[in-house]
């Protein structure tokens, strides 16, 4: 079922036959570089992270990434939705896309859509976001959502420095 519709796009939680896109996402060479090698390398592991991070994101927050696929012909090309990382203050705006589904603008289309869930579903009224401080495309798409950057921060699982942004939201 659909979380979320958009002109070009649909929202879905993900489920345990998704695994196998999950892991062709977490083995994408730019997600490794820009966002975390995992140490995933088959689909029984995949489908151990999508129980143990994405799942649990659902039943504890109610909220997770959700896998993105284009309307016109169903196929998986990203994920985009909410993260509660327990060394950030807010939740979290996360996004990934596969080089199927990057330079049409999909990333900015369903993060926009992730904002208002966050907003009118969940009542956030602050999102945060973290990057690459070389991801210089991610780093559009959250600046053309209307996030700024507020400094930086750093990553406890691997100790990298990155560019830390917020986004206000206005009451619904």
């Amino acid at each position: 079922m659909n979380i979320i519709e958009t002109a070009q796009l649909a929202l879905r939680e993900m489920t345990e036959s998704d695994a196998a896109f999950y892991l062709e996402m977490l083995c994408d060479p730019d997600f490794r570089t820009n966002i975390a090698d995992r140490g995933v390398r088959t689909e029984e592991a995949a489908l151990v992270s999508l129980r143990e991070r994405v799942f649990t994101s659902y039943e504890v927050h109610g909220f997770g990434m959700y896998l993105v696929s284009r309307k016109s012909d169903g196929e998986a090309i990203g994920m985009a939705g909410l993260v509660k990382r327990d060394f950030l203050e807010n939740v979290d705006l996360g996004y990934a896309f596969l080089p199927r589904g990057r330079g049409h603008g999909f990333a900015t289309e369903a993060c926009r859509a992730c904002i208002e869930l966050a907003r009118e579903q969940f009542g956030i009224r602050r999102l945060a976001a973290i990057t690459a401080p070389e991801n210089t495309a991610s780093i559009r798409v959250l600046e053309k959502l209307g996030f700024r950057q507020v400094g930086r921060v750093q990553f406890p699982d691997d100790g990298d420095l990155c560019s830390h942004f917020l986004l206000d939201l206005p009451a619904p």
